[in-house]
């Protein structure tokens, strides 16, 4: 079975992932969001706790609050950080992303060790997760979907009743909502979506009720 763990982290509220194979125990971590010794502390006593061993370290995109705790884990787990060659340069101005919004930043995360593109297929034990580039929320943002499963990790490209906001750097609203009704609305009705930030949904209620879509 495929099994999903949300901690919700720094001030921003964001949601970052722990998704495994409960046969192999092997995982992902998503949008590694942790930004205090006691998050880090959190994250690594679930990880050991479940004995789980960290294969990959994904980002939906590379917004500061996403970004956090990438250093941490990939120096804890010895585990490059994936991620699409688009939000690259988010790296490069990480603490004037966070200084925008009020918060010092730290230390710079990891820089990206293996670039994603649309298509790729990451394995987590039996499961695998297909990535497709929907970019609109930032230029490089990533959609991890498991078909097997049924779930889809979205980032801050579509929330419950909401989508990702557009007005950030490289950001563009017509673009977001054309990759959405192409590439995430055509999946199945059942699909449960993961957003970066607040509860889960499915694209079946996304579809009644998202006024934006």
């Amino acid at each position: 079975m495929l099994q999903v763990k949300c901690f919700t982290f720094n001030p921003i509220s964001e949601n970052t992932y722990v998704v495994w194979d409960s046969e192999s125990r092997e995982c992902a971590i998503i949008d590694a969001g942790n930004s205090s010794p006691a998050e880090n502390e959190e994250l690594q006593g679930f990880i050991q706790q479940e004995n789980l061993q960290v294969k990959h370290l994904l980002a939906t995109h590379l917004h500061f609050d996403h970004a956090f705790g990438i250093r941490f884990v990939a120096q804890t787990f010895d585990v490059p950080l994936s991620a699409h060659r688009g939000d690259e340069f988010l790296l490069e101005h990480f603490s004037r992303q966070a200084e925008l919004f009020g918060i010092q930043a730290g230390s710079a995360p990891s820089p990206i060790g293996k670039y994603i593109e649309e298509g790729d297929n990451i394995a987590i034990g039996e499961y695998t997760l297909t990535t497709l580039h929907v970019p609109g929320h930032s230029p490089g943002s990533i959609v991890y979907y498991c078909a097997r499963a049924g779930v889809l990790f979205v980032g801050d490209v579509l929330f419950r009743n909401s989508i990702g906001r557009t007005d950030l750097w490289g950001g563009n609203f017509n673009t977001l909502i054309d990759g959405i009704n192409k590439k995430i609305l055509t999946l199945p009705d059942s699909t449960v979506i993961y957003s970066g930030h607040g509860a889960p949904t499915d694209i079946g209620y996304e579809k009644d009720h998202n006024p934006y879509i």
